[in-house]
């Protein structure tokens, strides 16, 4: 199975944000480059939150390009074999943290936003990555710094949503 494929089955079997997850559909069904950053019409990105849900906290990342405090993630490569495993890729790569576990059951959130131009818009697909007892974080190349939170403390308004569903599935 293709990751053009298992996008459509995961987004498919998405029950919540019905009207942003069929725009997601007929953004693919529209452009079977849409898995990719080259197709300017806008591509699927994978991301994850990395929660630590025994002290309450949740890992975030400062951005290099956008100097926001945010979930990791980011562009799907021809070497993910399935969303799921391009949000855990993304999630250990960008976090330092190996052994993350993805929370059953999916995605927990769509984001969908604008970016600059070439490309317009980043149809994120969200999990929740749990970070192991005693995890140690590093910075990676895309962050300025990476850092944990208390979740009464996650201050972006897309982060605070998707925390909230991320704790609604914990």
């Amino acid at each position: 199975m293709s990751l053009y494929d298992d996008a459509v089955l995961v987004l498919k079997g998405y029950e919540d944000q019905e009207e942003l997850r069929q725009d997601y559909l007929d953004h693919l069904a529209a452009h079977p480059d849409g898995m990719w950053k080259a197709c300017h019409a806008g591509h699927v990105t994978a991301s994850a939150l990395v929660v630590d849900p025994e002290q309450g906290r949740a890992l975030l990342t400062l951005h290099r390009k956008l100097r926001m405090w945010l979930q990791m993630g980011g562009h799907c490569e021809p070497g993910d074999a399935t969303l799921a495993a391009a949000a855990l890729r993304e999630a250990t790569e960008e976090s330092g943290i190996p052994g993350l576990t993805l929370l059953d059951g999916g995605p927990v959130r769509l984001d969908r936003h604008p970016i600059p131009a070439p490309c317009h818009w980043h149809f994120d697909v969200q999990y929740v990555a749990v970070a192991p007892q005693g995890a140690i974080h590093a910075i990676s190349d895309e962050s300025l710094d990476v850092r944990w939170f208390a979740y009464d403390e996650v201050a972006d308004g897309s982060v605070v949503r998707l925390l909230e569903a991320a704790r609604t599935r914990l």
